[in-house]
């Protein structure tokens, strides 16, 4: 476990309902330092933020969730880690985000911990119905607009989804092709939480970082 100072103790109550996903590809792609777009967020308001490495070392990958778990708690913030449960665990992340073929949720929480945050993708009905009975702490829906930044294998699945998940007892976050311009349908919709990627690239990420936080705050997200 990292040595970093201790994460928040209590639940974010207050939001964030903003929930940016570093994506080091992305950011390769792009020019951008992961950490550099990260702290914009974090400044911009963000605090719950996921950091997903799909290629490169599993060092390299601790090495990044482990500053980044320092950084969030700077900001009161909390970090989830995409798919690697043992990496959430070794940087002392609050939790871990997994997809439909990725670790089963019971295990990734004997792997990261049983208090742990645990985030599971659904693309359709049935897989939202098997989230909701099951034991994940929230349940991504998407891409609601289809995404340029990774592929699910599902094309576009709407705001329907999304209301189909809503009200049933676990926050649902909303993922997929969703910009500024679109925030706020998403959470009209009952996202309690908005998942974006692509749109906080530009050249000032902070700012669009806080247009987010405005634009979605409302709602509380309560994990």
């Amino acid at each position: 476990m990292t040595g970093a100072s201790p994460r928040p103790s209590d639940p974010l109550r207050s939001g964030p309902i903003f929930y940016p996903i570093i994506d080091t590809a992305v950011c390769a792609a792009r020019g951008i330092d992961p950490l550099a777009l990260a702290l914009a967020c974090l400044r911009g308001g963000a605090r719950l933020l996921q950091v997903r490495q799909k290629a490169g070392s599993g060092a390299s990958f601790l090495a990044l969730a482990e500053r980044l778990v320092i950084e969030s708690a700077h900001f009161h913030a909390r970090l989830i880690v995409n798919d690697r449960a043992d990496i959430a665990r070794l940087a002392g992340a609050a939790g871990v985000h997994v997809g439909q073929d990725d670790l089963d949720v019971d295990d990734v929480f004997r792997i990261a911990g049983m208090d742990a945050i645990v985030g599971l993708s659904t693309h359709d009905a049935t897989q939202i119905d098997a989230a909701i009975g099951g034991r994940a702490t929230y349940v991504a829906v998407g891409p609601v607009f289809g995404s340029t930044t990774k592929d699910t294998g599902y094309g576009p699945r709407g705001l329907d989804l999304v209301r189909y998940a809503a009200g049933r007892g676990k926050p649902v976050v909303a993922i997929g092709g969703i910009t500024l311009e679109r925030a706020r349908d998403v959470v009209a919709a009952g996202a309690d939480a908005v998942a974006v990627i692509g749109d906080l690239a530009g050249s000032d990420p902070q700012a669009r970082a806080r247009a987010f936080v405005s634009a979605v705050a409302p709602r509380p997200f309560n994990v």
